[in-house]
């Protein structure tokens, strides 16, 4: 099995009530509880939008739901591959912007270090912080919806390097442009979202 990402907004405030050993326990106890209707195998299946949760927790987070993804991190890691394809060939302030946005999310970079967690807020002991693919604060979660912003209109002009540099037909993931932008989309509306509301964006692999 591959590695899985649930992608989350939370209320940083609520969080930061307990220790920073403890926050990632309260949010996984509060998102894997019964009373939220999120393991409601009968319910309708929801994709490409927010599941909001029921029970006592509820109001402190919500789970958004990729819509071609199955729960797979590999859609992300190739989303950065085509990145790492197609970017010497994009304008400079695209560059710039999609730089920021996919180092801050799912991109490892040109030498496959980035870290797309905040230091500080959860603990970084690893039993203790184990699954965190993504935490980022709420101050980040501002400056990468701005970045979002400011890159959005833009993704137009990346179509014919899309497609000279890093189209790949018969690929699972990411075969053409449309692909690889719907999925910057979904992450512009999590980022959008969670910068309305002053929260954060957790991804966990379970």
């Amino acid at each position: 099995m591959g590695l899985d990402i649930t992608v989350m907004i939370v209320d940083w405030s609520w969080l930061g009530e307990v220790p920073p050993r403890e926050r990632l326990s309260r949010l996984r106890d509060a998102w894997y509880a019964d009373e939220t209707g999120l393991w409601d195998h009968g319910a309708p299946a929801v994709k490409g939008d927010w599941e909001w949760p029921r029970g006592p927790d509820g109001a402190f987070f919500a789970v958004y739901e990729f819509l071609h993804t199955c729960g797979s991190f590999k859609a992300h890691f190739w989303a950065g591959e085509r990145w790492e394809s197609l970017r010497d060939h994009a304008d400079p302030l695209v560059r710039t912007g999609l730089d920021a946005l996919l180092l801050g999310l799912i991109w490892g970079g040109p030498d496959g270090e980035a870290e797309h967690t905040d230091p500080g807020f959860f603990c970084d002991e690893p039993g203790v912080s184990y699954g965190l693919l993504v935490g980022r604060s709420p101050d980040s979660v501002r400056e990468l919806a701005a970045t979002w912003e400011g890159v959005r209109p833009r993704l137009g002009g990346l179509r014919g390097a899309f497609d000279e540099h890093a189209a790949v037909p018969a690929a699972r993931w990411f075969p053409d442009f449309e692909a690889f932008t719907d999925l910057l989309e979904e992450w512009g509306r999590v980022l959008t979202e969670a910068a309305r509301r002053g929260w954060g964006v957790v991804g966990l692999s379970e």
